[in-house]
């Protein structure tokens, strides 16, 4: 019996091309995967189109479900046909952002009771756990000897790392920005009495807020929620000024997608200043607002647009997007690429553009007066409060607090908080 010549294949074993036989040997784990992708499928229209949050309909989420089916569709076709380290890249990365998921669904279930997407984001723990199991034997099974093995699998690694943080992390927020969970917001002590009420904004959401009637004729809007600022609404309060204290879109008892960007807030703000430039206690449209992080941020891009606005606080204002972070020269040219995939999964999450550039926006203010204020041991963004004053025009003030944290200017100094913030609302609404 004659043996085949060297080079020739055997009768009935054809020769397979190698993404063949890569395809041939994606057999079990490609259907683990698919399973996996075809419940986070699930989980995405859930989200998207069945259960929408309070206020939207299927249609404000197709942008957001059409690019999220697309990327797992094209994950489906590409798993099989890539070398197993690329498949365990593939499976990690969608692990990662399941597990994701799941945490938000839980943290929204325990905060404020499971809703419709919660249920199906339960399932996205076990996903996610699988995702990484299939991962880690992908990359066992797929490991290489030789003598240069550990230097190959730490360059590996690194590399691994750095893809995470630039490609995947700007991923994971722009889905946490957009999933905020909700919170129950129970009764608080303002130091005076307040009343429930709900405004309705101009594309029709129900808006949650209390107010705290004035005494001096003056009110201000505390902004982004009602319970996140509580001291200096008494604050405010107990020098007689109204205080409406609002929950932003999607958070906690209003309507809406969350956004915690921003960028769309501004209707929110110009609802309230609306609803107050009804009240018969406030006259004269002496309407003021301050606001806090991206609180601080939508009161200066409301401002920018709505006059009735009078005066405007901002603590901790800083980055919202890629355009803020081009603000920060070439101390942040090695972020670009990721604020652009940030920028960019916030919008397709959102369904809406990101804003313009805040130095953009304060120049429209004056004559009306702003204060900037920011922390000195906050987020490395709130140093675009530099930048910002130096584009607005006066009346403007500037002031940073440097041992506070972000938002935490009342904490490190409170009688002089109090001072100047006051002191900036009995200037610019009561000509004090």
């Amino acid at each position: 019996m004659h043996e085949p010549a060297i080079g020739v294949p055997r009768v009935g074993r054809a020769a397979r091309h190698p993404l063949e036989q890569r395809v041939a040997s994606a057999g079990v784990d490609t259907l683990v995967f698919t399973a996996s992708a075809a419940i986070v499928a699930v989980h995405t229209g859930v989200d998207s189109f069945f259960a929408p949050e309070p206020g939207t309909s299927p249609v404000d989420h197709l942008v957001r479900a059409s690019v999220s089916l697309a990327i797992l569709g094209l994950a489906v076709v590409a798993y099989p046909r890539v070398r197993p380290g690329a498949r365990a890249a593939i499976a990690g990365a969608l692990g990662a952002l399941a597990l994701e998921g799941a945490g938000l669904a839980i943290a929204d279930a325990r905060a404020a009771g499971a809703r419709g997407e919660d249920w199906t984001g339960f399932f996205l723990l076990p996903v996610g756990l699988a995702l990484f199991a299939l991962a880690a034997v992908l990359l066992w099974r797929s490991r290489k000897p030789g003598r240069l093995r550990y230097l190959r699998r730490g360059a590996i690694a690194i590399g691994a790392v750095v893809a995470a943080y630039v490609l995947l992390l700007p991923l994971a927020i722009g889905i946490l920005a957009t999933h905020r969970p909700r919170a129950t917001v129970e009764p608080a002590e303002l130091g005076r009495t307040y009343q429930n009420v709900t405004l309705r904004t101009s594309d029709g959401l129900a808006l949650a807020a209390w107010y705290v009637p004035s005494r001096n004729g003056a009110a201000v809007i505390s902004y982004p929620t009602r319970q996140g600022k509580l001291p200096q609404a008494r604050i405010l309060a107990r020098h007689g000024y109204g205080v409406l204290l609002l929950d932003a879109r999607g958070y906690d008892g209003s309507q809406g997608d969350p956004n915690v960007f921003g960028w769309d807030d501004a209707k929110d703000i110009d609802a309230a200043v609306a609803w107050l430039v009804r009240r018969p206690d406030v006259r004269g449209g002496r309407i003021g607002g301050i606001g806090f992080s991206v609180g601080g941020e939508m009161m200066l891009q409301a401002a920018a647009s709505n006059p009735t606005l009078r005066a405007v606080v901002s603590e901790g204002a800083g980055s919202r997007s890629v355009r803020e972070d081009l603000l920060r020269g070439p101390q942040g040219w090695l972020a670009l690429p990721e604020a652009a995939l940030q920028t960019a999964a916030v919008a397709v999450m959102s369904g809406t553009a990101p804003p313009p550039a805040l130095d953009e926006l304060v120049g429209r203010i004056a004559p009306r007066p702003i204060f900037l204020i920011h922390a000195g041991r906050g987020n490395e963004s709130e140093e675009l409060n530099l930048d910002f004053y130096s584009a607005a025009a006066a009346p403007k003030a500037l002031w940073k607090i440097p041992e506070a944290r972000h938002v935490g200017g009342l904490e490190a100094r409170p009688g002089e908080y109090e001072r100047r913030v006051v002191g900036f609302f009995d200037q610019a609404l009561l000509g004090a």
